[in-house]
């Protein structure tokens, strides 16, 4: 008649299982998140090939060079950044019927260069200059030839746009230190 208390042993908690779940669920989510990367300038780069470039009319070759400074040589004389984006789109429409300018806005090639020291934040600002002058650019045409916005048109709209008015980038070889302060 002693109440005597059975002592009774705890309940085993089966961890194997539960390893699994954990361990699935941590696949989970590494499959199915998305992982933000830098996507960089986005260029169209010419067909691999070993035939030489065609050669091109002096006229119709703008340079643009972007040295350590920070500072824009558009055709050789400095360039603020907030003038540059007008003066790009003066130089490839070219109405005043420059000699020394593109004969048309389809013959048009940005010579882009920049010294090997130049800070990337200056020559990306150069270059969203350079795209911002041929989004206005666009934009204009859009607007003289279907009265709308360059983005509310048909892709086919925006093809024939973007092929009479070509944004031809060349980049070539930056140069070392020592030569780009010679120019």
């Amino acid at each position: 008649m002693f109440n005597k208390k059975t002592r009774r042993s705890a309940a085993a908690i089966q961890a194997g299982s539960m390893a699994d779940i954990a361990f699935l669920l941590l696949i989970f989510f590494l499959v199915t998140t998305t992982i933000a990367s830098d996507t960089g300038i986005r260029a169209l780069l010419p067909p691999w090939g070993n035939q030489p470039p065609t050669p091109l009319a002096e006229r119709n070759v703008l340079s643009l060079f972007v040295n350590e400074q920070g500072q824009a040589l558009f055709e050789g004389e400095p360039m603020p950044l907030a003038e540059l984006s007008v003066r790009l789109q003066e130089s490839i429409l070219n109405r005043q019927q420059r000699s020394d300018w593109p004969r048309s806005p389809r013959h048009a090639v940005i010579a882009l260069q920049h010294s090997r020291s130049t800070p990337y934040q200056y020559y990306v600002q150069v270059y969203d200059a350079l795209q911002s002058a041929y989004a206005a650019l666009w934009e204009e045409e859009a607007q003289a030839r279907f009265g709308q916005a360059y983005s509310r048109l048909s892709s086919t709209q925006q093809g024939a746009i973007r092929s009479s008015l070509p944004m031809t980038i060349s980049e070539s070889e930056p140069f070392g230190a020592e030569v780009a302060g010679q120019q």
